[in-house]
């Protein structure tokens, strides 16, 4: 983080030798990179290089400045100052930080902006952030199917720059949607055309509560550039832009992946350098600590063996073989079975079908894995001291019989996991990694000393 903000301040340092080279490229670079370049700035700098723009262009690059940056500005500057930059965001990113304020923080800034963008930003905040209300954009146009496209068009010009025009949307005098026209349509159908004859009628649009992973999900199926939100009685709220849709797929694929590593996942919208140590040691320490509490069952089982142990200390030499072979294929067929499950390839439903299938697939991984654990142990251990009553070969056959039946249960263990806890509601990407791993340990090791029992004593 501290090189990112020195490379910032540098390049602000750079530019700002002649405020004609900053006022250039605030205003004529990708907004992406102005961002990345203010927002590693002090709230006084980020505030001089803003002036040197127009409110819209304030507007576009605060809109892209991370989240962090923005409350840290707001803090520091004047409320009514801010409200000029606040009433030029896009108005989701507008709504999602008026969500990060405090009440007090809200009490301060909602009187000095204008009663359009007061009623705008409090009607989007109030939308669950988890639903397509929360991360849609109040940003589109809409036009009525009688009128001509050369109509269409001016009301389009009139709109200006703060719309995102991708698709104009066809609505009725109830502001009920009936279909969408996208710009190519209106700009090669004769001027004098009327909108009705031109225009979708079947289109794919989302309702206000419905998910946001589910709209990403149609965003990125139908290949949308836009996809339109409205209520109940099918009039049109807001409108889904793809960019938002890559967000919220980019934040889910990241909380699943927390909660198959273990990790809890928070509403911190902050990256790696910018959460400090204690909220990396609580998103970390609550698997790790449930775990290790539930690993105390694997050393109860060794220590009920330790007779066996100390006449076959062979034995102890592959348990960690066994228990890391297991843990490999319960992982995956976990990994397998949670993807299959977010693509909506497999339903809980299936359960009896995947058990089967993973029962199949795993005997196969064991045969092999078997070979491979007899010729490991007889390489590894043909000079170790064993009692004369034992052979190196029944031994090595043993340990590599428990390591198929442990593959086996692994990988059908790593499969019903997810699927129970998707039947009881739950994330299935939290039966994921480490509990399965410890689970695995477990049954591993009962099945482990279970067949040296049943072999060797």
């Amino acid at each position: 983080m501290k090189t990112q903000v020195l490379n910032a301040e540098q390049k602000f340092r750079e530019l700002k030798q002649t405020k004609v080279r900053l006022k250039e490229f605030l205003e004529k670079y990708p907004t992406v990179e102005v961002a990345e370049m203010v927002q590693g700035l002090t709230p006084a700098d980020i505030l001089e290089c803003l002036d040197l723009t127009e409110p819209a262009r304030q507007g576009e690059i605060f809109s892209e400045i991370e989240m962090t940056a923005k409350l840290g500005f707001f803090q520091q500057v004047s409320k009514k100052r801010f409200s000029v930059i606040f009433e030029n965001m896009y108005s989701d990113s507008r709504a999602d930080l008026f969500q990060h304020l405090t009440q007090q923080e809200k009490v301060a800034l909602l009187p000095f902006l204008s009663g359009e963008v007061r009623e705008n930003v409090l009607q989007l905040s109030a939308y669950p952030p988890e639903t397509a209300g929360g991360i849609m954009s109040t940003d589109f146009t809409t036009i009525r199917p009688d009128v001509s496209c050369r109509w269409a068009i001016e009301e389009i010009r009139s709109a200006g720059s703060r719309n995102l025009i991708y698709y104009v949307y066809i609505v009725d005098r109830d502001m009920r949607l009936l279909g969408f026209a996208s710009l190519k349509d209106l700009i090669l159908a004769a001027p004098d055309t009327l909108v009705e004859s031109i225009y979708h009628k079947e289109f794919v649009y989302s309702k206000v509560e419905e998910d946001r992973e589910l709209v990403a999900n149609k965003v990125e199926k139908y290949d949308l550039v836009a996809i339109p939100v409205v209520n109940e009685e099918m009039q049109i709220l807001g409108v889904v832009h793809h960019d938002d849709a890559l967000e919220v797929i980019r934040a889910e694929h990241t909380e699943d992946m927390e909660k198959f590593m273990g990790i809890v996942p928070g509403d911190e919208i902050l990256n790696y350098n910018q959460t400090t140590t204690w909220g990396h040691f609580k998103k970390r320490i609550v698997w790790l600590a449930s775990l290790a509490v539930l690993g105390l069952i694997s050393g109860i089982i060794i220590h009920s063996f330790e007779e066996a142990l100390a006449v076959l200390i062979i034995l102890a030499m592959y348990i960690p073989m066994v228990a890391d072979t297991g843990g490999n294929a319960g992982s995956q067929a976990a990994t397998v079975v949670i993807r299959a499950l977010a693509l909506g390839q497999l339903k809980v439903g299936d359960w009896l079908k995947i058990i089967w299938k993973e029962a199949r697939v795993s005997f196969l991984l064991a045969i092999v894995l078997g070979v491979i654990a007899f010729g490991k142990v007889l390489w590894l251990s043909w000079n170790t001291e064993i009692p004369a009553e034992y052979s190196l070969y029944f031994l090595a056959f043993g340990i590599s019989i428990a390591l198929s039946l442990q593959v086996v249960t692994s990988t059908v263990v790593g499969a019903c996991l997810p699927l129970v806890v998707k039947r009881f509601g739950g994330d299935p990407a939290v039966a994921a990694s480490p509990a399965i791993t410890t689970t695995v340990d477990i049954t591993g090791l009962l099945i482990y000393f279970g067949i040296a029992m049943l072999l060797f004593f």
